[in-house]
């Protein structure tokens, strides 16, 4: 048995005394606090975005890759041969309606021409002559002075000069025509894809110079399986994503579903054309088309970014008295940005399309333009 005597002095008394005190006000004031009287914290007020549910006729869709082609390819020709003189234009570069392309010497067709000319002088000038003659002659026939066959002479003559001043005319004509086409220009706006010729080379008529392909709209060709193809209509809208630059979605046109398909794929060419802003989508580039099909349905829509994971399933969340509740759906498929959703919805509730990544059960938020 042992005994344990304490002794202390009067100040250390009192230093223990306060310190004891000192702990069990702040263990009361703990206490108070985590009690607050039996209420959890308040929580934090989320801002979000929010959209508002649809009803909406949609279309099922299908998304299926094509391959990009110019929607016009001209290979230009020279109308008359000739050595080339002048070629400024070169492959790759980007040439408007118009634009001179190729030039072919012309020295001999204007040697051509003055000889032509002064050919046709000469004839107005017996022409000249023999009007005089047919005149004179015409008077002494009318007095009975000349034999019948001798004015019949002078007439042919006149008229033979008349005809063959005619045909130096029309000569000239076609020789100016073919120095016009000495010069070749552009048919349409497009690429110089390849050139044909070069300074110094013989063209023949006929022969080409250069070849061109249209740019500023884009032909896409896409081999469709029969089961939609059937379901696809001339002229309706397409959405067009080109591999080689992500991120754009380009509206389009179906042009044509043509009649005769692949036996063996059992496939049918579909021929779509889209704008081409910048000229830079280019001629055998990967495309995916997305089709809508004939037949529609009602669905309730939502922004695609309203629908947040759930492990395996999908959700979003509804705004109601200032608070967010999530509402399990099924995905059903996506629709130009939307979502067609079945779920706990009707068309006119508020759903969060910002802001839902962090969202909790009845969490306040406050809703942002």
């Amino acid at each position: 048995m042992f005994k344990i005597c304490c002794r202390f002095s009067f100040p250390a008394f009192v230093a223990l005394s306060l310190t004891v005190l000192s702990m069990i006000l702040i263990s009361g004031a703990l206490a108070g606090t985590s009690g607050n009287n039996g209420k959890k914290p308040d929580q934090p007020v989320t801002p979000v975005r929010v959209s508002s549910v649809e009803m909406k006729l949609v279309s099922d869709q299908i998304s299926l890759i094509g391959t990009t082609e110019a929607t016009a390819e001209s290979t230009v020709a020279s109308e008359v041969s000739g050595i080339v003189e002048n070629f400024p234009a070169k492959e790759g570069d980007f040439v408007k309606k118009g634009r001179l392309i190729v030039e072919l010497s012309s020295e001999e067709t204007n040697l051509r021409i003055k000889g032509a000319r002064a050919q046709r002088e000469k004839i107005r000038e017996s022409l000249l002559f023999a009007e005089k003659e047919l005149g004179r002659f015409t008077k002494l026939k009318e007095s009975n002075s000349i034999a019948s066959n001798k004015y019949d002479e002078v007439l042919y003559n006149y008229n033979s000069l008349t005809q063959e001043l005619k045909r130096s005319e029309a000569e000239i004509e076609s020789l100016l025509y073919e120095l016009k086409r000495k010069q070749v220009f552009a048919p349409i706006s497009g690429f110089i894809a390849k050139e044909h010729t070069e300074v110094g080379e013989w063209i023949n008529a006929g022969g080409p110079v250069v070849t061109i392909v249209d740019l500023e709209r884009i032909k896409i060709n896409v081999d469709v399986p029969e089961r939609y193809a059937v379901l696809l209509s001339s002229k309706s809208d397409v959405k067009v994503s080109i591999k080689s630059l992500p991120g754009k979605q380009l509206a389009g046109k179906v042009q044509a579903v043509l009649p005769s398909g692949n036996a063996g794929s059992r496939t049918y060419p579909v021929r779509i054309f889209i704008a081409n802003p910048g000229l830079k989508i280019k001629s055998g580039m990967e495309a995916a088309v997305i089709f809508s099909l004939d037949g529609g349905k009602n669905a309730l829509l939502v922004q695609k970014d309203a629908v947040v994971p759930a492990g395996d399933n999908r959700m979003v969340f509804t705004i109601k008295e200032g608070k967010a509740f999530p509402v399990m759906v099924k995905v059903l498929g996506y629709y130009d940005g939307n979502a067609a959703v079945e779920g706990d919805l009707k068309p006119g509730d508020k759903v969060v399309i910002r802001g839902n990544e962090r969202l909790r059960p009845g969490q306040p938020v406050m809703v942002t333009e």
